[in-house]
């Protein structure tokens, strides 16, 4: 049996809820079907998505993740501000963003490198942190468009906090009709 699964950066529960406070009125104008917001305690930070896994990979997985995180010292994350991807005149991911510092690059780069070591294809896009927080309904029309840039233009989310990164994870993701659930699987500590 595959498992979906991704290698993610958990945020604490403190700062889901305070994104969630500070995005409140948005998720509000911009109700479902037009925007698919994600559960609060459901924001991660993203560091690979791996895609269908066998349970055998999924140690080699493990192992290699542990190796790699091992290299690495812990660091700290500021969370604040609010964007779209992949820009305003056609949203399609909303976020909250991520000041990151060079650990976090080198952190990415690794964990890709790991990964395609394994056989998984590598990104192909740069690494652009960021929580996300709602997707837009891909069949949105001009003036429903209109309505996502005006609501996120008067939503300004100030500086949240910051988060010490000191391990990885790797997550399975289940859909269902309410949403993904995600099983924690397993932890990889960084170095100290």
């Amino acid at each position: 049996m595959m498992l979906r699964s991704f290698i993610a950066i958990e945020m604490p529960a403190e700062l889901q809820d305070a994104m969630d406070k500070s995005t409140a009125g948005l998720k509000k104008a911009l109700a479902r079907p037009l925007v698919r917001w994600a559960t609060p305690h459901n924001v991660h930070l993203t560091m690979k998505f791996l895609g269908d896994v066998s349970p055998a990979n999924l140690e080699l997985l493990a192992q290699a993740l542990k190796v790699e995180t091992g290299q690495h010292a812990g660091f700290s994350l500021s969370i604040g501000g609010l964007g779209v991807f992949p820009n305003p005149r056609r949203p399609r991911i909303v976020w909250i963003g991520i000041e990151a510092p060079a650990a976090l690059q080198a952190l990415h780069h690794g964990i890709e490198a790991a990964a395609a070591h394994l056989g998984y294809e590598p990104e192909n896009r740069p690494f652009s942190p960021h929580l996300t927080i709602g997707r837009v309904n891909q069949n949105a029309s001009a003036a429903e468009v209109q309505q996502i840039r005006a609501a996120l233009e008067q939503t300004r989310v100030g500086a949240l906090g910051a988060v010490a990164v000191e391990a990885v994870h790797i997550f399975k993701s289940d859909l269902q009709p309410g949403g993904a659930v995600y099983t924690h699987l397993y932890t990889a500590a960084l170095g100290k």
